[in-house]
């Protein structure tokens, strides 16, 4: 890619060509800064559970000149099943019926659409590294000596970290990911399997008291389905499953006894080579930056996947992120990214104590009453959600 660097510009590099990374370094190229992205991936990611896109979000995807793409991918979900443990319906709504959508003003896509969409308008205006990541940082007063574990070493005006909830730029600047997670009790396993189910644009999730399985399948004719486990656990098992077989054995074990189609989720759960199991957490920092580094996205505010914000807060983060350190140094822009930023983004974490976590009832009281929600048709995520959603008016 044609690397855009001048004596003029300040040079910058983003670690990982993430939602927000892709964002940041269309939104710092737009501002006048030479962008650099490093990426351990081979090229841009473009599998992953479908993705949510909303409220101020959207406006930053228009004045990135990618919402009417985006608007054309929608995935455009007809209808959710939600069924009880003998895998009798319980009840089939519209999803605007869960997800509190105002028309228009929630997109949901395939999150390789996006990233594909994003990476197309900065792929010539940046430097690209793929297959490549930081090894290490060193700050000076005058700038981050950058050492990559390809080898190279180079010196930044500024560096940002966008490289998840798992960041290890945040790791070198604060320390272990433990002292800012804040567990919320589930785990998760998310992966692909064969549309034996005759399934088209549509969601079906089984559920008993803590635990829960899902099939979404995204298309018309789709060959293949997202699978979807969640369990409610106390502590966060990382330690005691480290490996991709023990946390197959975690969820197999968790499932062993389950009904509905769970049996065969779980035999092709051990086949899948898109395996992701995870967390159900959110990263809560003090501050967002160090000296001369900063975070974007889920490496300084991942939300969860329970408030479905994780991808609006990266954009319009990002968005935020660059503007701010327009026609300022890097202290100024640090201190107005957090000033004006910080409270779109606690709102929206804070969507998890609103309701964020009534589609996984953890007792069989709670699950009753949410099944008697939505054979009310009663909208699980209200007012306060979407306002949430909104609540940034982007600056100019």
């Amino acid at each position: 890619m044609t690397n855009i660097h001048s004596a003029r510009k300040r040079e910058v590099l983003v670690s990982g060509a993430s939602v927000a990374g892709l964002a940041l370094a269309y939104w710092l190229n737009r501002r006048g800064f030479a962008v650099t992205v490093v990426e351990k991936a081979a090229t841009v990611r473009n599998g992953g559970y479908p993705i949510d896109v909303r409220g101020t979000a959207l406006d930053v995807a228009e004045r990135m000149g990618i919402l009417p793409r985006l608007r054309d991918a929608h995935v455009d979900l007809r209808r959710m099943t939600f069924l009880d443990e003998d895998g009798g319906q319980v009840a089939s709504v519209s999803p605007g019926t869960v997800t509190g959508d105002t028309e228009g003003r929630d997109l949901e896509v395939r999150r390789g659409d996006l990233s594909d969409a994003l990476h197309a308008t900065v792929r010539d205006d940046a430097e690209f590294m793929f297959g490549d990541s930081i090894d290490t940082l060193d700050q000076s007063g005058h700038g981050v000596d950058v050492t990559f574990r390809g080898g190279a070493r180079r010196t930044f005006d500024l560096v940002f970290g966008a490289d998840g909830m798992h960041s290890r730029t945040r790791e070198r600047l604060f320390g272990p990911e433990h002292l800012f997670d804040r567990y919320l009790g589930y785990c998760f396993a998310v992966f692909t399997m064969r549309n034996t189910f005759g399934l088209s644009r549509e969601l079906v999730m089984w559920n008993t008291p803590g635990r829960a399985a899902a099939l979404y399948a995204t298309g018309d004719d789709d060959d293949q389905v997202h699978a979807f486990l969640n369990f409610a656990r106390p502590r966060p098992p990382f330690d005691e499953f480290p490996t991709p077989d023990a946390q197959r054995d975690l969820v197999a074990s968790v499932f062993a006894d389950a009904g509905w189609e769970v049996p065969g989720m779980l035999a092709a759960m051990r086949e899948a080579d898109d395996l992701f199991f995870d967390t159900v957490a959110q990263i809560r920092l003090p501050r967002w930056s160090s000296g001369r580094v900063a975070l974007v996205g889920d490496a300084a505010y991942a939300p969860s996947f329970l408030t479905g914000q994780g991808t609006s807060l990266a954009l319009v983060g990002a968005y935020m992120l660059a503007g701010s350190l327009a026609g300022q140094d890097h202290i100024a822009g640090f201190a107005a990214y957090e000033r004006d930023t910080r409270e779109f983004v606690t709102l929206n974490q804070d969507l998890v104590n609103e309701g964020g976590a009534t589609l996984f009832p953890t007792t069989a009281e709670a699950l009753e009453q949410r099944n008697e929600m939505l054979r009310g048709l009663t909208t699980l995520r209200g007012a306060e959600a979407i306002s949430a959603h909104s609540a940034l008016t982007l600056p100019d």
